[in-house]
């Protein structure tokens, strides 16, 4: 076997990315080696490659989307085995010994680890993980579908199936990108009444084939009004990184309703007290999930035949893959392959 192995690397932020050789090493303790097959390309990735993160040291590979096969395992680690099809997601490791852990409640470790942040990630051809970060592949599972719903695929999926909404109620999502694509696919297969809303016609079509039962065009209509003539929204998920947009579908919200937020904002929703207060509506963050829930993710799309919808680019055209994606062009999540 090769001493060495490929990555792609950013050596500060902004740098941009370089296709390296690097040694490889064996796992430690408590560690795997995985050889990657996908990894996708998230717009957390910004995170790595142009922006910085408090404590991120570089030269630093970025990916948190990573599916492959374990091919080294390190001292101490059960039940995994070397050649098992295994993906990592946002979630890359807790410490077990917080006050969240002990409580159970792993997501929300303050040690968390998050692959191409907390250590290197996916963009390369071997990983080494925490034994706590892997999520089983299911075999009927292809590893370039596999990759998104590491994140985008398990943020949707787990937001929805822990948003208490039954099925036959009305949910919303808000946004028919990366997040929403797939918010749209789940949302119909748990059962529920399905909203697809959008800026524009351009993407009705294609939101009623993922499922929706739905489109509403955010130009056209007043989103909080139909969805109240519609019986008001159990769950509204918000997948658009747009604030604004969020707070003008609050009113769509039927009594006791929750409107989930996913997407990412530094930008402050504005949210009236008078808003929420009659009809005991709420707005709440959701984080992505443990391992456990990607898994869960997994086997769900497998079953379901929930697919996203990617284009692929090899390893060694990772940024142009990166450009690709940050475009906002890409429809609509874009996967490295690595030819293992």
């Amino acid at each position: 076997m090769s001493t060495t192995t490929r990555a792609v690397q950013v050596s500060g932020p902004g740098e941009g990315l370089e296709l390296v050789e690097r040694e490889l090493r064996d796992p430690g303790p408590g560690e795997v080696r995985v050889r990657v097959e996908a990894c996708g390309v998230c717009h957390s990735d910004a995170f790595t490659i142009d922006y910085g993160y408090p404590g991120l040291e570089y030269p630093r590979v970025p990916g948190h989307e990573i599916a492959g096969r374990i091919d080294a395992v390190g001292e101490g680690v059960h039940p995994w085995e070397a050649g098992q099809r295994v993906g990592v997601g946002w979630f890359g490791g807790h410490c077990g010994y917080c006050e969240p852990c002990r409580r159970g409640d792993m997501i929300s470790c303050e040690n968390g680890q998050v692959p191409g942040i907390s250590y290197d990630g996916g963009y390369a051809d071997h990983v080494i993980v925490p034994a706590s970060a892997l999520a089983s592949i299911p075999d009927d599972l292809g590893a370039e579908d596999a990759a998104p719903l590491l994140c985008a695929g398990i943020t949707t999926f787990n937001a929805l199936r822990e948003s208490g909404a039954r099925p036959g109620d009305l949910v919303a999502v808000l946004g028919i990108g990366g997040l929403g694509h797939l918010g749209v696919q789940f949302a119909r297969h748990m059962g529920f009444e399905t909203v697809a809303i959008a800026r524009g016609a351009a993407k009705e079509d294609e939101a009623r084939r993922l499922g929706a039962h739905h489109y509403l065009d955010s130009t056209a209509v007043d989103v909080a009004e139909e969805l109240k003539a519609l019986g008001g929204a159990a769950t509204i998920l918000a997948t658009v990184t747009a604030p604004a947009a969020m707070s003008a579908v609050l009113g769509g919200l039927r009594p006791r309703g929750r409107m989930i937020v996913v997407g990412a904002s530094t930008d402050p929703i504005e949210v009236p007290p008078f808003a929420i207060i009659p009809g005991s509506t709420g707005v709440i963050g959701h984080a992505s999930g443990t391992s456990q829930d990607s898994e869960d993710t997994l086997r769900f799309s497998a079953l379901q035949g929930i697919r996203p919808q990617i284009e692929t680019y090899p390893l060694e055209q990772a940024a142009d893959g990166y450009a690709r994606m940050m475009s906002g062009d890409a429809r609509f999540r874009v996967v490295l392959t690595t030819g293992a």
